[in-house]
């Protein structure tokens, strides 16, 4: 079952490659539900989400948004569908999140900055030069500030992918043809261990999902790790409640067999009475 991992690159022509190697492959993509999945969850409008990404949120929003929870939710939207397979993801971090899933395909969509803006100007059907060339570096610096704010990585970084194709030089349908055979490789065939891997991330994804969306634990933050069904919980939290509740929201989410539970609880700081003399 094959995951393609692509990035999203406005005027790259990568909305292109991908549409024909899903038609050409029988894969699903995805789609814009993602959007309206994780406006969801964080009981906002998928416009705020949508500006959130593509870098066009106003300055009060920026500084309201919960950035943590969007990324939170997004990362099990990914997961998720990586996990069902016969998938083309583009854009939201995917390149970076299922990397270290052997049997998934990261590749880069890029072209030249010239004739990207050329591209928006056909599609906006406008001659404004110079409002183009912003739209474009406004666009590369959300993903860019996007990609190192979560994952710590400089976007376009060549190490990150697989197969970079540049559509200045190859048509959308030699890039597809590049992408589909690299996909019948060895190395990026499934097994048993890299179907596990995914299993396990998505799990995990779920419980930190479940933990963030149940008010008892939502304020927690502490490492969820999967294996086959069984799920450790690793961290601090800050009183008794806190310890059972996780433990009980771990244990109701759907695919989980048992849990570990080796949250520790804060110390009491001590407190120190002074009194003037």
């Amino acid at each position: 079952m094959p995951v393609i991992a692509m990035t999203q690159e406005m005027g790259s022509l990568a909305k292109d490659v991908a549409t024909e190697l899903a038609a050409t492959m029988n894969l699903s993509m995805l789609r814009h539900e993602v959007v309206d999945h994780v406006a969801g969850k964080m009981h906002v409008s998928s416009s705020l989400i949508k500006r959130l990404r593509e870098g066009k949120a106003g300055l009060i929003e920026r500084a309201t948004a919960d950035t943590a929870s969007m990324a939170l939710y997004t990362a099990e939207e990914v997961y998720e569908l990586a996990n069902q397979g016969n998938v083309v993801l583009r854009g939201w971090g995917a390149t970076c999140l299922l990397r270290p899933v052997p049997h998934v395909v990261t590749v880069r969509i890029t072209r030249s900055f010239n004739k990207r803006v050329e591209w928006l100007m056909n599609h906006l059907e406008t001659d404004d030069r110079d409002f183009a060339e912003e739209e474009i570096r406004r666009s590369d610096h959300a993903h860019a500030t996007r990609m190192h704010q979560l994952f710590g990585v400089t976007w376009g970084d060549p190490v990150l992918y697989d197969l970079v194709l540049n559509t200045d030089r190859l048509s959308v349908h030699s890039c597809v043809e590049q992408i589909r055979q690299l996909t019948q490789r060895p190395e990026f065939q499934e097994s048993e261990a890299s179907r596990q891997l995914l299993a396990n991330m998505a799990l995990s994804a779920h419980v930190r999902s479940a933990l963030k969306a149940n008010e008892s634990t939502q304020e927690v933050n502490i490492t969820v790790e999967a294996q086959q069904g069984h799920v450790v919980l690793k961290g601090i939290v800050v009183n008794e409640q806190e310890h059972e509740q996780a433990a009980k929201v771990a244990a109701g989410v759907k695919g989980v067999t048992g849990v570990d539970n080796r949250l520790r609880l804060m110390k009491a700081t001590r407190t120190f009475t002074y009194s003037k003399t």
